[in-house]
């Protein structure tokens, strides 16, 4: 767990209404991809006060849970960006620049790959490939994808954010 999400005050989490949110799973088994589904649903991402909590109202031991949360990609322990900027960095978008593009991106935006930026208005993130290998180098910033990208590009893009 990162020290980023540890330090967020307990007192910031309304225990009643993580309460609500675990009411369907409450004395079932298998409910640990789902329960992590709801809370990153209503957080954003999983904070470790309430998975904490969670884990100890299903009596699922925390590790298996984290074990879960850490296993697949879909879940997140850090708070994320308001919008997530994906660069692809697959053949195609390489061979055309695409480290060029990932490189500015990270410059503009202040952050490592996988970081969010102070103001939680982007996360930056790459990926193996976007499968719009035709408009290399790409990018998708929330839903909308970005082709044919050079580093100059960049910064009008992310002003219509």
């Amino acid at each position: 767990m990162s020290e980023e999400t540890a330090k967020v005050p307990e007192e910031y989490f309304d225990f009643d209404r993580v309460e609500s949110l675990l009411q369907d799973f409450l004395d079932k088994k298998g409910v640990t991809v789902p329960v992590l589904q709801r809370i990153q649903a209503e957080y954003g991402y999983l904070p470790r006060p309430v998975v904490e909590y969670a884990a100890k109202r299903l009596r699922i031991p925390l590790s298996k849970v984290f074990g879960v949360a850490t296993f697949y990609a879909q879940f997140h322990l850090k708070p994320r960006g308001k919008n997530i900027i994906r660069v692809c960095r697959g053949t195609a978008c390489h061979v055309r620049g695409g480290a060029n593009v990932a490189k500015e991106m990270q410059e503009i935006l202040k952050v490592g790959v996988g970081e969010t930026t102070g103001d939680m208005k982007f996360t930056y993130e790459e990926v193996a490939c976007i499968g719009a290998c035709g408009l290399a180098p790409v990018m998708m910033i929330n839903d909308l994808t970005y082709g044919r990208l050079a580093p100059d590009k960049l910064k009008g893009i992310l002003e219509e954010y």
